[in-house]
Parts: structure tokens; sequence; C-alpha cells
């Protein structure tokens, strides 16, 4: 938790550790510095540029390339200082932060407070359309930077300009020292200062932003050789200043367009080091196991899954729909067939890995019950113009939970239910930003910090730049700035709770389960160790 004090802010670790997963990876077994390996991966959705980078695929490229104030311990997710020196304030309104002197960008320049600020005011200027802005929402000229609205409520940056470009909140007071002030209190501010958007940039991003996202530049431990629709290549940044000196000089993010199969017989066959998805019928008795003897692991991660309800479709008007497909898909069946027991049933919208998580909080809409999901789907009158479709990435091995979904509601309901399946993460996610899936679409959220609030405001918020649903409810948001104001982590965790209460009256989104992420490697590398984040310790791999 983030303790406030006069004296400068101290980051602790908060309970969110890896829980109850068999292991967080190897031991040390004898590798050494040098050598290279390579990951699998997928097509990020966009340029990776940190404050438009919203999903996992260009993330976790971006994890390795950029350094922030805050970092998150490997093995707990604690939010420690990195490059900040210290983030002082009284008041959890005022900040002062403090960088440490000396560290560099990989194109040579130094890290200055005017990186920081530069950055952030570029990220929450309403005419870049960022899909991370709305992580600036605190801070005090937030609102002065966004563009006007039309009369449907969309934004409206050419009749209605911003009225400033520069957030009031954030000002430059030496090199290396930079005050932030927020609109209201944010007592988890510290917290996210480690999540991605708030990176900071060289000059020569503002220069041609463009020629920045094919090749990024960041302050982190590797640095971008090459990006193509194949792979990214990173290598280990000579310069790096921080803590987190990686052993190897060189990662390859290996993009796999298909269910997990390819990456994972890779992985078998030592054509690739490292994979974080093992498909569903490796996992069914244990057999990668078997296929990966003493090279792989599983831990509890801060990742969930939910099933989110087209904003499209007009089905889902009535609450009582949502609720009768909900109670007609047994999760525990999935979990225990497709899963082997790894992905645990989801009573709520947080993951129970971090601080603040409050067990049955979906309460009855997420538990199995098919003759109430009976009733409530006849007082809706069923399912018009069908076909429901359940929406999946083909490249996320998600299809055989989908198709057991949609096999249990069509048992329960009667209503005809199909998997549509897009090729890439990215195509799916383009046409979730679109408004072009209707029926249900899967939506996965990774916490970007250990906290409650990550997994409420981010996406549920008005407006908020992962709100896949358009979901708004002024109760909500009023109780999500009396948790950000509150004076303690227990009384925020409290209006936390009570704002996910909120959710489950209105069930915009319907939970489905939490994760234990399984994961595998080649028998070239030791020291393989997943995060919370369910990312990779980049820093701890060694080659053999």
């Amino acid at each position: 938790m983030i303790v406030s004090a006069i004296a400068p802010l101290a980051l602790v670790a908060s309970a969110c550790g890896g829980g109850g997963g068999e292991s967080p990876g190897t031991e040390s077994s004898g590798g050494g510095t040098g050598g290279e390996i390579s990951i699998r991966s997928c097509t990020p959705q966009n340029p990776l540029i940190p404050a438009n980078t919203n999903e996992v695929c260009g993330g976790n490229v971006l994890d390795a390339v950029d350094a922030k104030l805050i970092h998150y311990n490997a093995d707990t997710a604690a939010p420690e200082l990195d490059i900040a020196q210290s983030i002082d304030t009284t008041d959890n309104q005022n900040f002062t932060v403090k960088l440490n002197p000396g560290y560099k960008f990989q194109d040579g320049t130094e890290v200055t407070a005017k990186s920081f600020v530069d950055a952030w005011n570029w990220a929450a200027y309403g005419p870049n359309g960022n899909l991370n802005a709305y992580f600036f929402t605190p801070f005090e000229g937030y609102t002065d930077v966004q563009c006007g609205t039309t009369a449907e409520g969309d934004s409206d940056c050419k009749n209605k300009p911003p009225k400033a470009k520069t957030m009031s909140g954030l000002k430059v007071v030496d090199d290396h020292t930079f005050t932030i002030k927020t609109s209201e209190k944010v007592s988890n501010l510290p917290v996210r200062l480690g999540y991605t958007v708030f990176a900071p940039l060289p000059d020569s991003f503002f220069k041609d932003p463009k020629a920045f996202a094919q090749k990024p530049i960041g302050a982190g431990p590797f640095k971008v050789d090459s990006i193509s629709d194949t792979e990214m290549v990173l290598s280990k940044f000579a310069d790096y200043s921080g803590k987190n000196k990686p052993n190897v000089d060189k990662v390859t993010f290996r993009i796999y367009n298909d269910d997990g199969s390819a990456g994972y017989n890779d992985v078998v066959a030592n054509n690739l080091d490292i994979t974080d998805l093992i498909p569903t019928d490796r996992m069914t008795g244990d057999l990668y196991k078997q296929e990966l003897p003493d090279r792989n692991g599983i831990r509890d991660t801060g990742v969930i899954a939910v099933n989110s309800f087209s904003p499209i479709d007009p089905n889902w008007k009535d609450i009582r729909m949502r609720e009768a497909v909900s109670m007609a898909i047994d999760r525990d069946l999935i979990n225990k067939q497709i899963f082997n027991g790894t992905r645990p049933p989801l009573d709520g919208w947080v993951s129970p890995v971090v601080d603040g998580f409050k067990a049955g909080a979906c309460g009855d809409n997420c538990k199995y019950n098919p003759d109430q999901a009976k009733k409530l789907y006849a007082e809706a009158g069923g399912y018009k113009n069908g076909p429901l479709t359940i929406a999946v990435n083909g490249d996320g091995g998600h299809k055989p939970w989908a198709d057991a979904a949609c096999n249990s509601i069509k048992n329960t309901l009667g209503l005809d239910c199909v998997t549509k399946v897009y090729p890439t993460f990215a195509a799916l996610r383009t046409a979730i930003g679109k408004r072009e899936v209707s029926g249900l679409f899967r939506s996965g959220w990774q916490m970007d910090y250990p906290s409650i609030e990550n997994f409420l405001a981010p996406i549920y918020g008005t407006g908020a730049g992962s709100n896949d649903t358009g979901y708004s409810n002024k109760e909500f948001d009023a109780k999500l700035a009396e948790a950000a104001a509150a004076s303690s982590s227990d009384e925020a965790n409290q209006k936390y709770q009570e704002a996910e209460g909120i959710l489950a009256k209105d069930f915009p989104t319907m939970p489905m389960w939490s994760y234990s992420n399984a994961f595998g490697w080649s028998d070239r590398v030791t020291d393989v160790k997943m995060t919370p984040f369910s990312t990779f310790d980049l820093s701890a791999v060694k080659v053999k």
C-alpha cells in the first residue's frame, strides 16, 4: 500500500503476491550473462507509443523498453522507486517528484523533469486521441486540454478545441524536480505511476511521433532494434541506469497468429524459448507438464476475463437477458474440462490477488443456475435476431472455452450460440473500438498497477479509455472519486468495493474467471520467472 507522510513517500508491498500458484518460475541452474532469447508474442493493436498502447501485445515490449518513476517488484508487484528518487506529499493532492540524476534515453539524451511533464501533457491532450489519456483525469487542468463534444456526446476537436494545451497541475521546478497537483485527493497516485502511460519521452518524440512509433526510445533495460509483422527485436541498452539490468543481450518477441499451438510446439522442440500460452488440449491431464518436464511453471496473476455485452446489441438493454445468459454458463465445468482447474470462476470484477478484493461481489448472477436462467430468459422475451455470437481472437487460444460456453447457453436456454473468431487480437480490438461487434465479446484485463481501482476506473468509468461497453453511471463515478480521496488504503478499498457493488446491480459485463497462468520454456534458458502481471521478468532470464 502507499503510505502518505511528510517524509519522502515510502513505497511498500501490498497484499498482492503470487497467491496459491505452484511456482512463479525456475530456480537458478547455472545460466550466465549474454546470449539471446525468444518469446511468444502477438500483434500490437497500435504503433508503440506509451500513451496509445493499452493492450498486452504492445505493452510487453514497451515494459522492456521504458523505465518509469516506479517499478513493480517482479515477485510481489510491490511498487518501488525507479527513476524517482522520492515522491513527497503531505495531503495526497500536491506531490513533489525528485528524479535520480544520470538516467539516459536510448538516444543518449538525459531523462529530465521536462521529459515527464511534456510526455504527460502530450498524452492527455484531446486532439492527440490517445487511448490512455483517461489515466490523467485526476490531474488539475485535465478538462482544459480536452475537446468539446457534439450533441451526441462525441469528441469534436475541430469545432470545439481544448481551452489549453497543457495541464495546470504539472510544473517543472528544475531539471530533476517537478510537481503534480490533482483536482481532488488521490490516495494511490504514486502506485499508478509505474504504468506505461506515465513513461517519459525524449525530445525526439515530439519532432516525429510517427517515426518514433516504428522504433520507440525509452530509458529502460532494452532498446528496440527492429519491428516487423513477424517479430519485434530488442537488445540490451548498454547505458541503462536502473537496477533491473538484464542478463541476456537480445530478446526477440516472435509473433504467432494462432491459438498457441505453434508457439507451444516450438518451445517443446526448443525452437522458441518462452511461451505464456499453453494450448487447452495440453492442459488436459497436465500433458504440458509431461512434455515440458522441469521446464514449466504456474502462478496466480492479476489477470481476469469477462464477457462484455455489446453496446450495439439491443438484446442487452433488458438486464434480465444479461443475467439469464450469465447464469446459463457453467463456469466450473469449463474450468475443469478446458483449463484443468487453472481458471477459477470469477465472482466479481476484481482480481483475487490485489489488496481490496471482495469475494462474492457478483452474487447470484455469476453462479450457474439453469432454472433461474430459463425464467429470466422467458421474462425478457428471448434473444431476437440470433444466433448469439461470442467474439474472440484466434491467436489467443480462446475458441475452446467460447465453444463450451456456447454449448452451455444452448443446452440451458435453447438459444443458438456460435463462436466468432477474429484472426488476431489487434483485429478484434479494432472491431470492438469501432463498435462493429454484436452479441458478446471477450475482454481480458491485465492489471496495470496493483490496485483494486485499476480493475474499476479504467474499464467502467464514464468515458474511460478501456470502457468498451459505453457503461456510464454517475453514482459509480462519484464513488470512485470518494475512494480516490480517502485518507487511508482501508477506507479507499471500502469505497471501491461499494463501487463494485454498483456494477453488480447494473451488470455491464459478465465476469468469467481469474487466471493461474501456466507457462513453459526451452532447455536453453534458466531463471524464467512470471510476474504477478503475467509478464516475464526479462532481467532474470539467463541462457545456459
